[in-house]
């Protein structure tokens, strides 16, 4: 009897790792700090389940990405997670994985099909044009309604890129800020070198913005470099960004960063780890997640510095 029961326990464990879920997670950069946090927060999500991940990075790469996508369909997984390089290619991956079967749910960025997803497919994420609106209200407050300014927009074609510069220009076309002009926006591709260099040739061409709106804290980090080179007093100028990652909020300590929109890592991850395996498992689930943006000022920055 003892030896029965043995073996049945060590069957019933064999049975269980066999049917512990496989997730492969494709995301569009590793070296990225938002995305940093976003990605260890689905792993670590993940490893409290007992739940396998196989994490690859795309490099920016959409090629790579949807090679990958399929590699993970090839081999079998149980779920993907995506964070698109590119908003558009999500669709063509949504078709592969619809086409085998496989349940797949986009993180952050949402693509075109969002709006008519397969079986067993999902996005969490958040409302990019709130990103930008919130950020926008807070600066037309800050520089009264009125001034010159400057939009640093991310990678083209993602949905941050474009919800947040929306936000921002729905909020300067209302009555109380439509007197602040955008005299120029140009990409920086959410990176902070690129944001130096792009504040650097605004500063080089004789644009003296009051605001800038930055669709990421890294390109307002990049901007604020760059100013401080020029020797432009940092009260003179109003910037914002988005994503309230610690960098940021250490420049928002020192005096530097005015405004940021905190985007919460852990609760997207989360929400896309849980999300696949309900649809792997066959449970209910939303195709739509959305998790709230919230508005970071050096008021309210302390209960925001251990999150992101």
């Amino acid at each position: 009897m003892r030896k029965y029961l043995l073996g049945a326990g060590i069957a019933a464990l064999m049975a269980g790792s066999a049917h512990a879920e496989t997730i492969g997670v494709a995301m569009s950069l590793f070296d990225d700090n938002w995305l940093t946090v976003l990605r260890h927060n689905m792993q670590a999500h993940a490893d409290s389940l007992g739940v396998t991940v196989q994490m690859e990075d795309a490099g920016g790469d959409i090629s790579r990405q949807q090679s990958q996508v399929e590699n993970f369909i090839a081999s079998g997984v149980d779920g993907i997670i995506v964070m698109l390089v590119d908003a558009d290619s999500g669709d063509a991956m949504s078709a592969a994985a619809a086409s085998a079967g496989i349940p797949l749910v986009f993180v952050n960025l949402m693509p075109p099909v969002a709006d008519n997803f397969p079986d067993k497919q999902a996005w969490v994420g958040s409302d990019e044009v709130l990103a930008g609106t919130l950020q926008a209200k807070e600066i037309c407050e800050e520089i009264g309604g009125k001034g010159d300014a400057v939009v640093m927009m991310g990678q083209l074609g993602t949905s941050g890129q474009r919800g947040r510069t929306q936000g921002v220009h729905e909020v300067l076309e209302t009555p109380e800020c439509s007197g602040i002009k955008i005299v120029d926006e140009q990409t920086a591709n959410y990176m902070r070198t690129p944001g130096l260099d792009l504040m650097t040739n605004w500063l080089t061409g004789g644009i003296k913005p009051a605001a800038v709106f930055a669709n990421n804290d890294e390109m307002a980090i990049g901007a604020i470099q760059a100013l401080k080179a020029a020797g432009v007093p940092m009260d003179q100028v109003v910037i914002g960004g988005v994503d309230a990652t610690k960098d940021a909020l250490a420049a928002m300590k020192a005096g530097d960063l005015d405004v940021t929109v905190f985007q919460n890592a852990k609760g997207q991850g989360v929400g896309a780890v849980d999300t696949v395996l309900k649809i792997v498992k066959g449970e209910p689930y939303e195709k739509k997640t959305f998790i709230p943006f919230e508005l970071v000022t050096p008021a309210n920055l302390a209960q925001y510095e251990a999150l992101n």
